[in-house]
């Protein structure tokens, strides 16, 4: 016997749960990140809702077409996930905060997700803030021992310290032409030094992030590449078969090695290879990876039988499939 709707029990949905998705339903009215979403409110009676929001809404933007957007797209979006009934949304503007797109770029989301046209995405530079500041530490505290001693005895007349006396002494004995030992591996050392710094300074550095597109000027983003490992080795694990996965990921060029555990070994091949660009091109990348994938019978291989009358196809146990990026 089956009880009537009445007195099966019924779902009820808090103020505080109606007030928090229309306030995050603000913020997805326009572009991401353009309108900030203040406190809202909200006043649940049956199957009906009433919702407010006060936001602040991008400078420059036309204020009537702008705030009426976020009012419909408010109401919408909390009635479709909550399933009340919202007739309508109250929207206050407190403020306006300056955002780095037009007003004619708001009035279109799509737009203003796409990447901005003939903007090349660089590396970002590394600050290296740590080997700058040691090697600033260690040259200083060089320098004002000299310094001091210097000064001690042209200031003070006092006798040169002894440590710079035989310093010197050796120094004029053992340079870079009388062809010794220490002499020219001290001037390598300073020679090496001097490379590594000019390296240092005309390179970007960062080499373990990748940079993705920009989606407007001025912005950049990265992606480690152990997180694309992470992606890579997740989409690829999802293939029916495909057993323990190992991913490395460099500048340019991504190595997928699989092994099969059961099934065809050429259709799981196709299929690790299509999900692995399926994901490297769903990664937003600036430069596209090259894809190197490698699938091997695991141990516990058997290949399927084949049908009666057929001539069994010899698999190929390992082999590597490449991916250009076009």
């Amino acid at each position: 016997m089956t009880s009537p709707a009445a007195e099966r029990g019924s779902t009820t949905v808090s103020d505080r749960a109606v007030r928090r998705i229309a306030e995050r339903a603000a913020t997805e009215a326009l572009a991401p990140g353009a309108v900030e979403a203040g406190r809202g409110w909200a006043a649940v009676r049956g199957r009906r809702a009433q919702v407010g929001v006060t936001v602040t809404l991008p400078y420059p933007a036309i204020l009537d077409e702008a705030g009426e957007r976020v009012r419909a797209h408010v109401a919408a979006r909390t009635a479709r996930l909550t399933g009340l009934t919202v007739p309508s949304a109250r929207v206050r503007v407190r403020g306006l905060s300056r955002y780095e797109e037009s007003a004619e770029r708001l009035a279109s989301p799509a737009e203003a997700a796409a990447p901005a046209a003939g903007h090349r995405t660089r590396r970002p530079w590394s600050q290296r803030r740590l080997p700058v500041a040691v090697f600033a530490l260690v040259a200083a505290a060089v320098c004002a021992v000299f310094l001091y001693d210097v000064v001690s005895v042209h200031a003070a007349g006092r006798a040169p310290a002894r440590w710079r006396v035989r310093l010197l002494e050796w120094l004029s004995t053992h340079g870079p032409d009388t062809a010794t030992n220490p002499g020219l591996l001290t001037a390598l050392a300073v020679f090496a030094l001097g490379v590594l710094l000019l390296v240092l300074a005309v390179t970007p550095g960062r080499r373990s992030g990748l940079p993705l597109n920009a989606p407007l000027p001025g912005v950049r983003a990265v992606l480690e590449r152990r997180a694309v490992a992470v992606i890579l080795r997740d989409a690829v694990t999802e293939v029916s078969g495909v057993g323990r996965v190992r991913v490395g990921v460099g500048r340019r060029t991504a190595r997928v090695r699989a092994g099969l555990e059961f099934g065809e070994l050429e259709g799981a091949r196709r299929a690790v290879t299509e999900a692995a660009e399926a994901a490297t091109a769903g990664l937003g990348l600036a430069r596209p990876l090259r894809l190197r994938v490698r699938l091997s019978a695991g141990s516990a291989w058997d290949g399927p039988e084949p049908a009666p009358g057929a001539e069994a196809a010899p698999d190929t146990p390992d082999a590597t499939v490449r991916s250009t990026p076009s």
